[in-house]
């Protein structure tokens, strides 16, 4: 879930990258180190990545520089989450 302080950034739901034949997955991250090569430190964004994009983030992840906090793969351009939502009685 995203912090209700921090505004979203990146690429937009409808961006022209979630349609990219090569796009398998959607992140949404905190940025935690000054260093990242991802944005500044406290930035929260969401991106559309392929396989290898998908893996260097993981990478950044398992070092500490930043958190991702929301996941979906991305299938023909369909949004697919990881976690469904909780259905309502």
């Amino acid at each position: 879930m995203k912090p209700l302080h921090l505004p979203l950034e990146g690429h937009d739901l409808l961006a022209v990258e979630r349609f990219k034949d090569d796009t398998r997955h959607m992140a949404e991250f905190l940025i935690l180190s000054t260093h990242c090569p991802l944005g500044r430190r406290g930035q929260y964004k969401r991106l559309f990545l392929t396989e290898d994009e998908y893996a260097r983030m993981r990478s950044l992840e398992r070092q500490g520089q930043l958190q991702i906090r929301c996941h979906a793969a991305i299938i023909e351009g369909h949004i697919l989450p990881d976690k469904p939502k909780k259905r309502r009685h």
